[in-house]
């Protein structure tokens, strides 16, 4: 899907969440831009309730976010490592980040010809490599054998890239700590440079997360569910109105290349796979919240449309060419025009659809990101 057309400006970024926008709103008090095909309408979230109808199934995320960003070292040079996916090994995928003097981050600086020679030629260089010292990034992280000092004596080591698509994220081994302990203790939610100032944790979680007994979670928000509240959910219920919970951790984004996602550890388990094919039996229809449940949901459905419990590991990229089997509707956030998300947005409801809804979005100044407004696809 090449790139939209419409440009954002800087100002539409949603800075801060609107609870702190506009004192006494709460996380409902966000704008619902609703797309029926290319015909668009403009709503308070608030007034979701009365754009779905009884027999419509909401499928959740239920990951909860985790505080995925720990300040660390590389010899004397100052890193923040972000923390994307637990591996089944006891591994994490992670990307180092530098600082960028605004308390948000930027990629690492490539690394110079000149120095990936040395490191390749000389062996005391590979020595300060192991111990951490001197070793400059890789565009997007760090080099094999890489070491970080993280807080209260932990120790980190680089071993491989996580795919032969980059070297942004990589397989590393945490020693000294407790992943999840480490976090919890020092970590804080990623933050990107559109946002004005760090938030608690707590902003950061969504009204459907859940606490995982291992400790995982999403090093990103499930962001779509963001302006759900505990009122607005008892008033879908009753209306009629089911919710189907469903699990994908989401790794962390790629601010700088908007690549598509990684490798991600989801579950559907049966009692919502029954209800999902159950709406889809009868006059129910199947709506994600956000790109996280589509993946999920997705993952579980064969090719007879018919969604099975299943857990563990999904690669699934949606695009329009592999359309979608059982999704019908989506609620999300809006993206960079840029972002490989789009393509699952287009697979759900077509270009135009969403060509005209950027537009509609564009022009009537609503907010991006993940504390920005929302947008409902609907057939």
């Amino acid at each position: 899907m090449p790139a939209l057309a419409v440009g954002v400006p800087e100002e539409l970024s949603a800075r801060v969440p609107v609870e702190q926008r506009e004192p006494g709103l709460d996380r409902d008090g966000v704008r619902l831009l609703v797309s029926r095909g290319t015909e668009v309408s403009h709503h308070a979230f608030a007034e979701l309730p009365g754009l779905l109808r009884a027999g419509d199934l909401l499928v959740v995320n239920t990951s909860p976010t985790l505080a995925a960003a720990v300040d660390g070292r590389v010899g004397h040079a100052r890193v923040v490592v972000h923390f994307s996916t637990r591996g089944d090994d006891g591994r994490w995928a992670v990307e180092l980040r530098e600082p960028d003097g605004r308390g948000t981050t930027r990629a690492r600086a490539e690394m110079t010809g000149t120095t990936r020679a040395r490191m390749d030629v000389t062996g005391v260089t590979r020595a300060r490599a192991e111990e951490g010292e001197g070793v400059e990034g890789r565009g997007c992280g760090g080099l094999a054998g890489t070491r970080v000092r993280l807080p209260g004596g932990a120790r980190l080591v680089l071993e491989e890239p996580l795919s032969a698509r980059g070297e942004r994220l990589w397989w590393a081994r945490v020693s000294g700590a407790v992943v999840p302990a480490l976090l919890r203790e020092h970590g804080r939610p990623i933050r990107y440079s559109y946002t004005e100032r760090d938030q608690p944790l707590s902003v950061y979680q969504t009204v459907f997360a859940l606490p995982y007994a291992d400790g995982t979670g999403s090093a990103e928000m499930p962001s779509a569910a963001r302006p759900f509240t505990a009122g607005l959910v008892a008033e879908l219920v009753s209306r009629g109105v089911q919710f189907a919970p469903v699990t994908l951790h989401t790794g962390v984004a790629s601010a700088e290349s908007h690549e598509p996602p990684y490798p991600e550890r989801f579950a559907v388990p049966e009692a919502s796979a029954r209800l999902i094919n159950a709406a889809r039996a009868g006059d129910g229809r199947v709506v994600a919240v956000g790109t996280t449940a589509v993946r999920a949901v997705e993952s579980a459905a064969g090719a007879d449309g018919v969604v099975r419990a299943r857990a563990g590991w999904t690669d699934l990229v949606v695009t329009p060419e592999r359309g979608v089997r059982v999704v019908e509707g989506l609620l999300t956030g809006l993206h960079e025009p840029e972002a490989s998300h789009l393509l699952m947005l287009e697979a759900v409801a077509g270009r135009a659809a969403i060509d005209r809804g950027y537009e509609a979005a564009v022009r009537g100044r609503y907010l991006w990101h993940e504390f920005g407004d929302v947008h409902l696809l609907l057939p």
